[in-house]
């Protein structure tokens, strides 16, 4: 009364919108319902369009209307002259679902069918609105790998992508979209013609590395910029390589191994392993040690085979699209060949290069005193630290990494098993410069809850793990070690050891001071089926 508007309690506002809610799913129902009859009947007309219009004007996200919209589509195409304007219209109704959910897969994938299959698709249009989708939400990632596709299409030059890019980041630094753009960008138009395998010249690394310091230094606590620096660094995965390799004819057993895994065997690819008699050039005729996939690191060769004497050992593998890898083989031993080759743990930078990534540790160092806390901080510092001087600055590297797991402690598990592998690395880079690769590998004490890097270790015959945090989920790494007699576990966090593999030429496990271990009688029995002597 006297002009007030009555304002619903609490119990009446939840009754209205319930009683809403069930008129919508009543309608939902009855639409699909309509839609699902139609489509039995293979009724792909004119109402099946208006009603997956109507149902996706709601939701945009409902994949089988979408394909029965594109069923409709098809059929009309055979007979309608006028299907470009079908299409058209089409594209502005993705276009008024993408107001409705701007990160919709079905709506964009839906735009990306409607160009393909229309007679005269508008290409630089399809630019023209990511450019303006991107002023309304610059960080749209579905949006950025729509325009990655249209540009293509359209053929616009990848220095107006660039320039596009660099705006979008000068305007926000917090832009990670942009930024995995730009490292697709760079190798395009700074190729680095002196190394192939890093993917920008010197000089534009230099400009690139003064860019991203000027982004994470205006927000310390920001990721975008800090993860274009590692690529900048060359963390990233590694490309497909040789790995490592042993013929052993006396044991009538040989490894080979892989910087990544591949479907040795059925994959189409040729091997060769100079001087060997039998199957070892056979691809067809290896097997992965995880006997439970196609694809795997490291594959191992049971049989006859003899090595040739006097001549020049190495092996080759070409890929399907013909790329050849090589490694070359030793002979420490009659009837033995063993080669490893040392792995890219991250570029290896000029002076010049690693000049500026000094200043920017001292920037690091210097933002460090202010806000000792600042978790990118601490991480960026211990990966130039890393990529300056792996050796020299190693134990502050792994100062760095302690804190971080107080400082960032949903993340603690990162961080000890990024130290665990920068651990390894380390021993790892002594141990094939000592050039014996089949001797032991002393990886003891380093404190590592993860096994990195087991490929290259197949062909030692002892590994020593002793007093570090493995525990049981990590036991299933060490299959590669196919040619390990000695293998060193004790003082570890082991509770059952059910996962351990059984090693080809295993003799002796050592499992003493893993707690849950001793006394278990049925335990060590179902252990002395994978090798008879384990010591607890």
């Amino acid at each position: 009364m006297h002009g007030r508007l009555k304002v619903r309690t609490s119990a009446e506002e939840a009754a209205r919108k319930k009683k809403e809610q069930e008129q919508k799913v009543k309608a939902y129902r009855a639409a699909m319902s309509r839609v699902l009859a139609k489509k039995a009947a293979d009724e792909h007309d004119t109402e099946l369009m208006e009603l997956t219009t109507k149902l996706l004007s709601n939701n945009p996200d409902i994949a089988t209307l979408w394909n029965l919209r594109r069923t409709c589509i098809l059929k009309l195409k055979e007979t309608d002259a006028e299907i470009q304007n079908v299409f058209d219209k089409d594209l502005g109704f993705t276009e008024m679902c993408l107001m409705v959910n701007p990160k919709s897969y079905c709506a964009w994938h839906q735009r990306c069918w409607i160009l393909e299959n229309a007679p005269t698709p508008n290409w630089q249009k399809e630019v023209d609105l990511c450019t303006k989708y991107l002023k309304l939400d610059e960080r749209n990632f579905h949006c950025w790998d729509y325009r990655r596709y249209v540009v293509q299409k359209a053929g616009v030059s990848a220095e107006k992508e660039f320039a596009f890019c660099t705006e979008k980041i000068e305007k926000n630094f917090s832009n990670y979209s942009s930024w995995h753009y730009r490292s697709k960008l760079l190798p395009q138009l700074y190729p680095n013609v002196d190394d192939p395998s890093r993917p920008i010249s010197e000089d534009k690394l230099k400009e690139e590395l003064e860019l991203v310091l000027t982004a994470a230094f205006t927000d310390p606590n920001d990721s975008s910029a800090w993860f274009y620096q590692r690529w900048l660094l060359g963390y990233s995965q590694p490309e497909l390589d040789l790995a490592a390799c042993r013929v052993d004819a006396r044991e009538n057993l040989a490894v080979l191994s892989f910087t990544k895994p591949i479907d040795l065997s059925g994959g189409n690819y040729k091997l060769t392993v100079s001087g060997c008699d039998g199957d070892c050039n056979d691809a067809s005729k290896w097997k992965p040690v995880d006997e439970e996939s196609s694809y795997d690191t490291t594959w191992v060769l049971q049989g006859t085979f003899a090595m040739k004497e006097g001549i020049t050992q190495s092996v080759s593998l070409v890929t399907p699209d013909g790329v050849e890898h090589g490694l070359d083989l030793t002979t420490p031993s009659p009837q033995t060949v063993v080669g490893v080759k040392k792995p890219k743990f991250g570029y290896e930078f000029g002076s010049s290069i690693v000049d500026v990534l000094k200043a920017q540790l001292a920037s690091c160092q210097e933002l460090l005193e202010y806000e000792p806390d600042s978790k990118w901080t601490l991480l960026t510092a211990a990966l130039l630290m890393k990529a300056i001087d792996q050796r020299g600055y190693h134990e502050t590297i792994r100062k760095h990494l302690t804190m971080l797991e107080t400082v960032d402690p949903l993340r603690k598990g990162y961080y000890l098993d990024l130290s665990s592998k920068w651990a390894i690395e380390n021993q790892l880079e002594r141990w094939l410069e000592a050039g014996n690769f089949t001797d032991e590998i002393d990886l003891s004490g380093l404190g590592l809850s993860a096994v990195n890097y087991t490929q290259y270790l197949a062909t030692a015959n002892a590994v020593n793990l002793g007093h570090n945090r493995l525990v049981d989920r990590n036991a299933g790494k060490l299959r590669d070690l196919v040619f390990c007699r000695r293998l060193n576990l004790e003082g570890n966090a082991l509770e059952t050891g059910a996962a351990l593999p059984k090693l080809p030429l295993a003799s002796e496990i050592i499992l003493r001071d893993n707690a849950n271990l001793a006394g278990n009688e049925e335990l060590v029995e179902n252990l002395r089926t994978k090798v008879n002597n384990i010591v607890l």
